[in-house]
């Protein structure tokens, strides 16, 4: 598990009248580096749309596969066309590179804004050097991320928000940089809240009718949210002590699910688990209660009814009901966390499953590796250990 995260969170406002936005956010994390691409498309509308979705899928496709830079650069540059008129590119763009063992972070801007990197709530200077790519000028900056930095990269909508209702004719860099220190002394534990903040400012002086497309990319380096999960017990019975003491003393939330694995855990403790009967739902079991452990709940149903709340979440935390069942409680710990261990026993319990068949198609297993598929796609690092 990982010392630091860099949690990101992007929030985009529509051009007034507009049902597409011409601002596109990528966000990819490999096993040893972080991109986080805005595209920021000429114009507004469908145009503007598609030409960020294609200039944002060009950058992720090509940085991922690890192609030079300068080819990825001239890719990207040659590929857009200029406008006739206003003699600038269709597309502007900005990326960040973060090497996650290091924290160190490469940024390169095409017409876009430059960054804003915070640190113990003051913004600090971000160098930048200039290179000529096929005749377009673009901005490099490298740097450090340490524990608590913030680095937000911006669409100009941000800027033009308020133009006409200030000196600056909209509300300028520095006053963005003042309001962002504004927000940083609360020592914001989530890039979401910096982001949703600083947005609402923003559709506000726009009076909630934005006269361009905006959105804020924020970068949060903080200590990750844990979550580990103990579900199943495993085959070797010799094997249940071991997996407890490795539950109880994990550093992060603590999660166990299924009937027999509580009650190994809760021999362990020397305890009993108390049913919660007020969470019994028709189509999830009652969750139940014991010491050092956060959440306890039923095993397979719980699990199939948690994966489906995943699903129809889309990964937002704050679309997943506030019923309070296992099912919902189990999906909001997921979906809190940023790095998730299961650790999953794979003894086939016989009620649910034929005990001669393979346990790599158990329902729990197949149901545990459909958990980690989508869990993945909302950028958690999840790991399975099964025993």
């Amino acid at each position: 598990m990982s010392v630091v995260y860099y949690d990101t969170h992007s929030v985009s406002l529509n051009h007034h009248g507009e049902e597409l936005c011409g601002d596109q956010v990528k966000i990819l994390r490999t096993p040893d580096k972080m991109l986080v691409v805005l595209a920021d498309g000429l114009g507004s509308g469908v145009k503007a749309n598609i030409l960020a979705r294609l200039t944002a899928e060009i950058l992720v496709t090509m940085l991922r596969e690890r192609v030079p830079l300068q080819d990825v650069l001239e890719t990207v540059v040659g590929t857009l066309p200029t406008c006739k008129v206003r003699k600038i590119a269709y597309a502007a763009f900005v990326v960040v590179e973060i090497e996650l063992a290091t924290g160190r972070f490469r940024v390169i801007n095409f017409d876009c804004p430059p960054p804003f990197w915070l640190r113990a709530g003051k913004i600090l200077p971000l160098e930048q050097r200039e290179e000529i790519i096929f005749g377009r000028k673009l901005r490099f900056s490298e740097s450090t991320l340490l524990l608590g930095d913030f680095l937000g990269i911006i669409s100009d909508g941000v800027m033009y928000a308020g133009m006409g209702l200030t000196m600056n004719f909209g509300w300028g860099r520095d006053q963005i940089g003042s309001y962002l220190e504004q927000i940083a002394k609360s020592r914001p534990a989530a890039a979401e809240s910096v982001v949703r903040r600083l947005m609402e400012k923003t559709r506000d002086l726009y009076a909630g009718e934005p006269g361009d497309d905006a959105t804020l990319v924020g970068i949060l380096s903080r200590k990750p949210n844990q979550l580990m999960i103990f579900t199943g017990p495993p085959v070797d019975r010799n094997r249940d002590e071991d997996c407890v003491n490795r539950l109880l003393n994990f550093d992060g939330r603590k999660v166990v699910c299924g009937g027999t694995t509580g009650n190994i855990v809760a021999d362990h403790l020397g305890e009993i688990a108390h049913l919660d009967l007020t969470t019994l739902r028709e189509d999830v079991p009652p969750i139940g209660t014991l010491l050092d452990i956060d959440l306890m709940t039923e095993g397979v149903l719980t699990l199939a009814k948690t994966l489906r709340l995943l699903k129809d979440s889309g990964g937002n935390r704050n679309r997943v009901p506030v019923d309070r069942n296992g099912a919902a409680l189990l999906a909001r710990e997921l979906l809190r966390a940023d790095e998730i261990f299961f650790l999953a026993g794979e003894q086939v319990n016989p009620y649910y499953q034929n005990p001669l068949l393979p346990r790599n198609i158990s329902i729990r297993h197949n149901l545990i590796e459909q958990l980690v598929e989508t869990l993945a796609a909302c950028h958690k690092n999840v790991k399975i250990e099964w025993c």
